[in-house]
């Protein structure tokens, strides 16, 4: 049986992916779209069937008849729960989740599943959604899960909210872990990290014309000198604090006065650990620690894309700032399919008592 999928806020689909892609879970189909950027809609069209809708929630919702679906899913925009704007608490964009929650009750959906950064869980905010599910028919379950605990190998920790109506049963959330921190001594895969991902990847090309098809993100830039000096100047696993040690002549002004903290600005990547969290910028190596474990350079579009679990050959569309935010704003596929693979499993009894 396929079960019928719509993905709110969806990007460029990576929790599209991870239910309907046989590689994570499978067994679901798109029903429709819905995301406010055009170069992440037009990504989703590339990649999947079902409709694709560039627009507002909120005018999808006054404007269209929202179709029936087994499953809702998405992740609302996060930038209202981040610790920078921690003290921005009439952010628009915390609200969010209602016109998702509206589309759960007109789509008749059995069951949801909302992502968000790892702050949600101790917000306000959570018990808003959980109230509003309450009041829709839903019983709920919130954690805050590791991505790397399902397959990706980064280091990206977010909260998911799971709601079912079926009050006859209740699901084993969170999924069940497959794979886990190497220390711990589990009986499990151990994490999977950057060697694993982007090891066997060659040298990036200088241009994308020409590139091999499934690696067309892998492209070199052309950096100044002195940003070739300074990426020379930082060892394996190091950062900015040996940069300043190394090439103190190369170092921003900034970073010599502040002593203390951003460990991770101007940092090489672990070969032998996930990546940490891919974000919108990874192509800035003074945005966090996003130089190649050894390459002198900031890893590229299809390592960070591998980094997060994307398949080569799922296909973006955009210019290359474009596709970095679908990369970083994604949801990881491989725990997008342990989360479908809960689903599958909540849905099949649900089905039976229909």
């Amino acid at each position: 049986m396929t079960w019928k999928l719509i993905d709110l806020f969806c990007g460029a689909g990576g929790m599209s992916l991870g239910f309907t892609d046989p590689r994570f879970c499978g067994g679901f189909s798109s029903v429709v779209a819905v995301d406010s950027d055009a170069a992440a809609i037009a990504t989703h069209q590339e990649n999947f069937d079902g409709e694709s809708v560039c627009g507002n929630i909120a005018d999808w919702l006054e404007h269209s008849d929202v179709p029936l679906a087994d499953v809702v899913i998405g992740g609302p925009p996060c930038q209202g729960f981040s610790l920078l704007n921690m003290k921005r608490s009439g952010d628009a964009r915390r609200a969010l989740w209602e016109p998702f929650l509206d589309v759960v009750a007109r789509s008749n959906a059995r069951i949801f599943v909302m992502e968000n950064v790892a702050e949600l869980f101790r917000s306000g905010e959570l018990d808003g959604i959980r109230s509003r599910a309450v009041e829709l028919g839903f019983q709920t379950k919130a954690a805050i899960l590791n991505a790397a605990d399902y397959g990706t190998p980064q280091n990206r920790r977010r909260t998911i909210v799971v709601g079912w109506k079926d009050s006859l049963w209740q699901p084993e959330f969170p999924p069940l872990k497959t794979h886990a921190e190497p220390s711990l001594g589990l009986n499990l895969p151990p994490w999977r990290t950057v060697r694993d991902a982007i090891a066997d990847l060659p040298a990036p090309v200088k241009l994308e014309i020409g590139g091999p098809a499934p690696l067309n993100l892998h492209i070199r830039r052309t950096p100044t000198e002195k940003s070739i000096a300074r990426y020379e100047a930082v060892p394996p696993g190091g950062n900015r604090f040996d940069l300043h040690r190394n090439a103190p002549e190369l170092t921003p002004s900034c970073w010599i006065r502040k002593t203390s903290g951003g460990t991770d600005l101007f940092g090489r990547l672990w070969w032998d650990r996930p990546s940490v969290t891919i974000r919108t910028e990874f192509y800035k190596p003074e945005k966090g620690r996003y130089l190649h474990p050894e390459a002198h350079r900031p890893i590229t579009h299809r390592e960070a894309a591998r980094l997060m679990g994307f398949p080569d050959d799922f296909r973006f569309i955009g210019t290359k700032v474009e596709i970095a935010r679908q990369i970083g704003n994604a949801v990881p596929p491989p725990l997008a399919g342990a989360l479908g693979r809960l689903v599958a499993d909540m849905l099949a009894p649900m089905a039976n008592r229909t």
